[in-house]
């Protein structure tokens, strides 16, 4: 012990330790400066924004930056196909050279999904359904049931649909819905002289019955303010009533 500490006294101790100090601080210097230059320290440029912008002039933008960039795609009904819709780093994020942005953008068609079974249930329960499988409520009409404001049918372009077909995503679903009042009958109201629209709204909310098929007589030059000339059934001295959710077919002219 005694030679050792003796050893820590002579100048060959001290010169060994200093050299050691030294040829550790210059590899630390040397690593520090080297990993600064490897990772660019204080090199870089901010992300522009891409948002907005088509899928091309993006690609542009990125590429005279010396940016990478990868794409993922995502269906938004009211969004122009090829339009970048989200990015990752967002816009005026500090990124190095080189780096990777994320592009999500909007697809040219929709995803097609299966068609949920919305049949009997109630009217906002097929609702909540429909809208979780990203579909639209479109119109509603009525028959004479039971069930009150409960789906008995769902169409899906005119045409029924059932269970587990493919529909695009964002589709529009038209319910068939219980009006709850049976084979109750109402009275058929006169629509001569009126408008499509003036005509939906008494059927709908008047008389509780649906629109039926839609004719056209003559040169149609005013779709909008065609008015009705004919329909059936119409009132008559034998029929006056009708069971509420009867179609009522109509025919429209610009000849009042």
């Amino acid at each position: 012990m005694g030679k050792f500490i003796s050893y820590l006294k002579t100048n060959s101790f001290r010169n060994n330790l200093i050299a050691a100090v030294i040829t550790v601080a210059v590899i630390l210097f040397i690593a520090f400066f080297s990993l600064r230059y490897y990772t660019k320290h204080g090199q870089g440029l901010n992300v522009p924004s891409l948002k907005g912008l088509s899928f091309t002039q993006a690609v542009s933008k990125l590429e005279q930056l010396g940016l990478r960039y990868e794409v993922d795609s995502v269906y938004i009904g009211d969004t122009p196909p090829g339009t970048v819709i989200d990015q990752d780093p967002n816009p005026e994020t500090f990124v190095k050279d080189n780096r990777t942005i994320y592009l999500t953008v909007s697809m040219n068609r929709a995803p097609n999904v299966k068609f949920p079974d919305v049949e009997f249930k109630s009217l906002r329960q097929a609702q909540a359904i429909i809208e979780s499988f990203g579909l639209k409520l479109g119109d509603t009409t009525y028959k004479p049931d039971v069930s009150r404001d409960v789906v008995l049918q769902a169409s899906f372009g005119n045409q029924p649909i059932k269970v587990g077909e493919m529909i695009p995503k964002g589709s529009r679903i038209d319910f068939l819905l219980g009006d709850g009042k049976g084979n109750e009958e109402v009275d058929i109201p006169t629509l001569i002289g009126l408008t499509k629209d003036e005509a939906l709204f008494a059927l709908r909310n008047g008389a509780m019955l649906n629109l039926g098929s839609v004719t056209y007589e003559g040169v149609i030059t005013d779709s909008a303010n065609a008015v009705i000339i004919k329909q059936d059934p119409f009132v008559t001295d034998s029929v006056t009533k009708v069971k509420i959710g009867t179609l009522v077919n109509i025919t429209l002219s610009n000849k009042k």
